[in-house]
Order: structure tokens, then C-alpha cells, then sequence
């Protein structure tokens, strides 16, 4: 692989034009294909075998008009809604929404046997059903023309649901904020304008394809929006620091005297190689949420994953033809008092720390994992759920309808339980559907049970339950809980139909669950390939053990964290967070996968210069230090861009994207400091020679590959005739 590596890196090094040419004709093409057969993301998620799913697509079948695709708008007036004036007013409104397109269905709230309006009189609630989830600018404005005459006779009216955040208020560009500060780092790491440019055109090269490529396949598949946002994440921080990795060995070549093609053909065959099985990680890592069962989430791992393999071909190709054009000019533009540094130096702070934990591996060693195992603990608290309304900012429409919504109703309104009676022998009786409302009501948590509404051949009925608690609350999913095994499975003759549970709670609930069940399964996977990875690329066992366990650690610790900002709220204001919400479900399996294989980009960098020195020198120690002194800047360069790119984010106002943007950032910093910068090396150091250990039989089944490209030139050593349990003396 390091010599098809080397030889892409030479002709791109001698011949960049025509490369430059291909990938900027591909690149057209995919665009051009994009703006012609690429489709919009959504919203839209199932989770395929749940009671919940299976209630709702029966209500879409069946009952259209009882859509769950609702939003509302909320009327509030401290003197009262009963004015003839502001009733008039609010019908004639709501009229006009009635007829707006998409529109299925808007309720009265004046309407004496279904009235939603509030004790005091001073707040009313219209449900609009729509017969599509992708509610947006267009139908807000609908909604906006036809209430207009309502805020103009001086009632308030604010919008819950999609409408609510059909029209998102500006936000800082995190994406812009994220390239200037690579720019930054690029600039202290390089010391040249050019050397920093590089990488940067190739990451945004890379990021215009890639969401590009996204963009057909939501043409193809309903792509959630969230990919989007993840796709562009990990696309600016690896794209990024792939070419930084690869670009930091091809100066080092130029340093040693080699010519520009020979450079990038080494540097390819070196850096590039660990980050292709880098990449690889990441998007196994990534590509591993398929297990999850969760369509939408599957299709957000492999759209995620398209955009890292874009980004690494685009740094074993792109990369290596922007560098032949550069030719030795890549240090040209230095920027004015900074060193310019290349290569190992032994009086670096880098190697001096690296020596240090080499003495004394066991004591500090032991004070990272302590630090590590403190920042996990809160995950044992950890609680699953979505946020809501309750959760965004304080001047929104959303926050302002769940508040009015609250205050008026109780906490229970905002997310109802929907109870579907499906009938499959005959029509179901007034009297049966009776009977099972008063049988609700009776169950504690109940707040109320609204009139049971059937279809028009009686086959199926809706009846909304409102809980006392609110939909984050865990009373809430206990009363989901209870319906489920104690009230509803007699509502209905066996073998004549079924009472199943649906609503936003319901399947939030239950897709909670499916990703909890499922979570092992991912795990395993995901940790299983990673190790076969690491044990193909250094031919050890105890190396992907050690990586794997480690990269465990720094997950479990960027969790805990997590839960400390966002469930328990310790420091949450900081971020802009102004209530506690528990984690969304997703968080858990799409963190570690991104983790998990980020962390191995510089598990694999590392340790490949780890183990370049220890086959040159054979002294295990020295080899620790010479490999940590000579990686460090690249690594902690790379790590700065990555915390930046995923810091970024923190500032968006959706609380999702903070809860990522902040997770992520901190897992990078653990893994650069504690993990990277202690742990490894300390672990390494206690392993010695062991860690280079494989069994003789698994020796001659694995294909060998030589991360280091050839370069350099095994030490021989004295082959001592034992079993297969010793640790082998001589590198494999």
C-alpha cells in the first residue's frame, strides 16, 4: 500500500496540472449534478418495529385529517380572549390558514365541544395539521398574513412546533469562525502564508464535493438535516488535519534534500498512509451506526462518512498536486518572528515532557486516569431525551409559546400522548372508546383525556392524553410505561384490533430505547474493526488494546462532561444553555463513533513515528520520546484546528448542536493532553518491546504493512527460540 501510495504522491508531486484539472472537472460535476438532482434534507425520522411507529403510520393511512405533522399557535391576551371583537378576529384568521396550502386541518378554539381556551380566559390554543413534516418560510408567512389582523387588535400570538422555527434567526457563521482560527493555527505551526494556504484549499476542495455528493444523495434518500451539520463539522477538521499531516512529513523531505516529487511520493508513502488507515477508522467508526436500526441515523453515519472519505482522497491527491506546484516556494510568505521548526528536536518542551513520563510512567500515568475517571463519573446519571421549546432562547416565539402554553395549561399540554384504537374486525363503539377515556383519566400522571375522535368508518380513534409532567420528565415516560402494560392491552378483544401509543413523547421514547438496546452491539463493532485495523497496520496485539481501552477512557470522560453542562447545568450559562435537558439520544452513539475514530488519526500518527524510531534505534524508551518530540507539534496543531472547528459550533443557538459542539470539543482536548501526552507515552514505556508483540502463527496470516513506507531499515535482533507467550525480541 506504501508503494500505490508513493507512486499517487510522485506523479501528483510531477504532474500537478493534470490533476488539478481532474479534480477540478470532478468537482464541477458533482456541483453541476447536485444543482440539478440534488434534493433537501428533513426532518422526517422513522423507528421501524416500534408501537409508536406503527400507531402513527396508521393514523397517516387511515386518519389523515389527525396528522401528527401539527404546530400551534398560541393567542394570549392579559385582558381576555372573550371579546367578541378578538374572536371574531381570531376565527376569521384562522379561516384563512385553514386554506393555505398543505394545510389538512385547524381546530376552533372557540368551539364549544372541543374549546381550548384557558380557565382565566386569557389564552387559546389552534392546532394546524399539515400533510407534510417539511414545514417552512412559505407557510410561516401563510400563517403570518392571516394572524396579522389578530396582533394589530393587541393579542400576542406566538408559534409552537415547526412553524416556531420555520424562520431561524442569523447566527454567527461557526463554519467561517472555524476556518479563521485554523488559518491562526496553521500560521503558528508553518510560519508561511503559502504552507497554510494549502491545506485550508484542499479542506474547502474537499467540503464543496463532499456536501455536494450529500446533496444528491438527499435527491435519492431522506438525508436528515443533522447530517448536514456533522458532515460539515468532521469535514473542516479532518480535511484539515489530514493535509496538515501529510504536508508537515513533505516539509521535513524538503529539509533532507529531496526533490518536490520525491517529497510527496514520501510523504504520501509515510503520513499519507497513516491517514488513509486513519480515515478507514473514522469511517468504519461512523459507518457503524447502520447498527443502530434507526434509518435516519444510519443514512446521517454514511453521509458523514462520504464527506471524511472525500477529504482523505483529497489529501492523499489534491494535497500532493498543490505541493508540486509550490514546489520549495512552500515556505515562501513567512510570517515576520516566528521559527520555523521541522524534524525532532531534543531540547523541545515536547521531547523533555515525553522524556519525563518515560521515568515515571506509573505515578502520572495514574493521575490521568484518576483526572479521566472523575470527568466520567456523571455519566452513570446520565438520562436520554429531547429537548424542546422549554430550551431555546428566552426571546423565541417557541419559548415564548411553551411558556404561555405552560403557564395557561400545565406542563403535560405541550407533548400529549396520543392513544390509537385500531380496529380489524368491525367498527369500533362509542361506548368501548367510553369506557377506556374513563379508564385513562383514572391512571395516575393523568392531567385530562380529550374527547375520543374515529375515522369515518369508526375503524380506528384518537384520544390525546395530557400527563401531568412534561414531555423531558421522566414521570412522563413512566405513564407512557403504564399505559402500555396495564390500561391499554384490554382496551380492544384480543384478535380484533389494538391500542398502541404514539405522539412526539412516544417516539422519542421509544427511539431512546432502540438506540439503548443497540448501543452494546455498536460498540462492539465499531471497537472490534478498529482493533483488526490497528493490528494490520502495526502488527501487534497489545497496541489496538491499549488504544482501544484509552480512546474508551477519553469518550467516557467527554460524556461525563456532557452531563455536567447540559443535564445538571454546571456552567450552562456560559454556552447560552438557559435550562437543564437531558441528552438527546442520539449524542451517545454518534459521539463515540466520531470520537472513537478521531481519536485514532492521532493514535495512528503517533504511533507510526513510534514505531519508525524504535526500528532505527531499537531502544523501545528512546524510541517514546524521539516519536512524541517529533509528532507533538503536528499533533497538537491538529488538535487545536479540530477543537476550533467543533468550539465553534457552541455559539449556534440550537441546543443540539451546542451539546455536539462542546462534547466534541472537549473529547479533542482530553485526547491531546491527557491521553496523547501522558497516557500513551506511559503505557508504551511500561510495555517496552512487549507492545510489539504477535504471536508467530498470527504472523503468518496477516498481510504486512509498512506504515512507515520503506524508509527505514529494521535493527536486527537476536531471535530467542520460546514459546509464542514471550514477547518477541525481534520487531515484526
Amino acid at each position: 500500500m506504501s508503494r500505490f501510495l508513493f507512486r499517487i504522491g510522485h506523479f501528483a508531486g510531477s504532474h500537478p496540472w493534470r490533476v488539478l484539472a481532474a479534480w477540478a472537472v470532478i468537482a464541477t460535476s458533482v456541483v453541476l449534478l447536485n444543482s440539478a438532482f440534488g434534493g433537501a434534507s428533513t426532518e422526517e425520522f422513522s423507528i421501524p418495529g416500534a408501537e409508536s411507529q406503527r400507531a402513527a403510520d396508521a393514523l397517516e393511512a387511515r386518519f389523515p385529517q389527525e396528522t401528527l405533522y401539527t404546530s400551534t399557535i398560541v393567542f394570549h391576551s392579559p385582558e381576555g380572549l372573550q371579546d367578541r371583537q378578538a374572536e371574531a378576529a381570531i376565527s376569521s384568521a384562522l379561516s384563512r390558514v385553514a386554506a393555505a396550502d398543505h394545510v389538512v386541518g385547524v381546530n376552533d378554539p372557540f368551539d364549544p365541544d372541543q374549546t381550548t381556551v384557558s380557565q382565566d380566559g386569557t389564552t387559546a390554543l389552534a392546532t394546524v395539521g399539515y400533510d407534510t413534516q417539511d414545514i417552512g418560510l412559505e407557510e410561516l408567512e401563510d400563517v403570518e398574513a392571516a394572524v396579522q389582523k389578530v396582533r394589530d387588535a393587541g393579542v400576542q400570538v406566538e408559534y409552537g412546533g415547526a412553524l416556531g422555527y420555520a424562520d431561524p434567526a442569523a447566527e454567527p457563521s461557526s463554519e467561517m469562525i472555524a476556518i479563521g482560527a485554523a488559518v491562526v493555527v496553521l500560521l503558528l505551526a508553518f510560519g508561511s502564508v503559502v504552507a497554510t494556504g494549502l491545506p485550508i484549499v484542499a479542506a474547502l476542495t474537499a467540503i464543496l464535493m463532499g456536501s455536494s455528493l450529500i446533496g444528491i444523495l438527499s435527491g435519492l434518500i431522506a438525508v436528515p438535516k443533522v447530517a448536514t451539520v456533522v458532515g460539515l463539522m468532521l469535514g473542516l477538521g479532518v480535511g484539515i488535519d489530514y493535509a496538515l499531516f501529510v504536508l508537515s512529513r513533505h516539509r521535513q523531505n524538503l529539509d533532507q534534500g529531496m526533490s518536490v516529487p520525491q517529497a510527496t511520493g514520501q510523504a504520501n508513502a509515510t503520513a499519507g498512509l497513516s491517514v488513509l488507515f486513519a480515515g478507514v477508522t473514522v469511517v468504519v467508526a461512523i459507518a457503524g451506526m447502520q447498527i443502530s436500526g434507526i434509518p435516519m441515523l444510519a443514512v446521517m453515519g454514511w453521509a458523514s462518512a462520504l464527506m471524511v472519505a472525500v477529504t482523505m482522497l483529497a489529501a492523499l491527491t489534491l494535497l500532493p498536486a498543490l505541493l508540486g506546484v509550490a514546489g520549495r516556494r512552500i515556505n515562501s510568505l513567512r510570517v515576520p518572528f516566528l521559527r520555523q521548526q521541522s524534524g525532532y528536536d531534543p531540547r523541545s518542551t515536547a521531547a523533555r515532557w515525553a522524556a519525563f513520563v518515560v521515568r515515571k510512567p506509573v505515578g502520572i500515568g495514574i493521575a490521568a486516569l484518576l483526572v479521566l475517571g472523575a470527568l466520567a463519573a456523571p455519566v452513570a446519571s446520565m438520562r436520554l431525551g429531547f429537548a424542546d421549546a422549554g430550551n431555546d432562547g428566552p426571546s423565541t416565539t417557541t419559548r415564548k409559546a411553551h411558556d404561555l402554553t405552560v403557564d395557561a395549561y400545565g406542563p403535560g399540554v405541550d407533548g400529549p400522548l396520543q392513544v390509537v384504537v385500531e380496529s380489524s374486525g368491525g367498527a369500533l363503539s362509542e361506548h368501548q372508546l367510553t369506557s377506556l377515556a374513563d379508564s385513562l383519566e383514572r391512571v395516575p400522571g393523568v392531567a385530562a383525556v380529550g374527547t375520543p375522535v374515529m375515522n369515518d368508518d369508526a375503524t380506528l380513534a384518537l384520544l390525546n392524553v395530557t400527563a401531568t409532567s412534561g414531555p423531558q420528565e421522566e414521570e412522563t415516560a413512566q405513564l407512557l410505561e403504564r399505559l402500555r402494560s396495564d390500561v391499554l392491552p384490554g382496551a380492544v378483544e384480543p384478535g380484533r384490533g389494538e391500542a398502541m401509543v404514539t405522539g412526539t413523547t412516544a417516539l422519542q421514547v421509544d427511539l431512546s430505547d432502540q438506540l439503548g438496546h443497540r448501543m452494546v452491539w455498536f460498540l462492539g463493532a465499531v471497537i472490534g474493526l478498529s482493533f483488526v485495523l490497528l493490528m494490520l497496520v502495526f502488527r501487534s496485539l497489545l497496541i489496538p488494546l491499549k488504544a482501544a481501552l484509552l480512546n474508551l477512557l477519553s469518550v467516557g470522560a467527554s460524556y461525563g462532561a456532557v452531563v455536567a453542562v447540559f443535564q445538571w447545568g454546571w456552567g450552562a450559562s456560559l454556552i447560552g444553555v438557559h435550562e437543564t435537558v437531558p441528552i438527546m439520544p442520539l449524542a451517545p452513539m454518534l459521539m463515540f463513533a466520531i470520537l472513537f475514530g478521531l481519536s485514532m488519526d492521532y493514535e495512528v500518527f503517533l504511533l507510526s513515528r513510534i514505531r519508525e524510531q524504535y526500528r532505527i534505534s531499537g531502544d523501545a524508551r528512546r524510541a517514546i520520546v524521539e516519536g512524541v518530540g517529533s509528532t507533538a507539534r503536528v499533533i497538537t496543531s491538529a488538535a487545536l484546528i479540530m477543537i476550533a472547528v467543533f468550539g465553534a459550533f457552541i455559539l449556534a443557538s440550537d441546543v443540539t448542536t451546542k451539546l455536539f459542539g462542546l462534547g466534541l470539543a472537549l473529547a479533542v482536548v482530553l485526547d491531546v493532553t491527557l491521553v496523547r501526552m501522558i497516557l500513551v507515552p506511559a503505557a508504551m514505556s511500561l510495555l517496552g518491546d512487549r507492545a510489539w508483540w504477535l504471536p508467530r502463527w498470527l504472523q503468518r496470516h496477516l498481510p504486512r504493512i509498512d506504515p512507515e513506507g520503506g524508509t527505514t531499515r529494521p535493527v536486527e535482533r537476536e531471535q530467542t527460540p520460546s514459546s509464542d507467550a514471550e514477547p518477541a525480541r525481534q520487531l515484526v
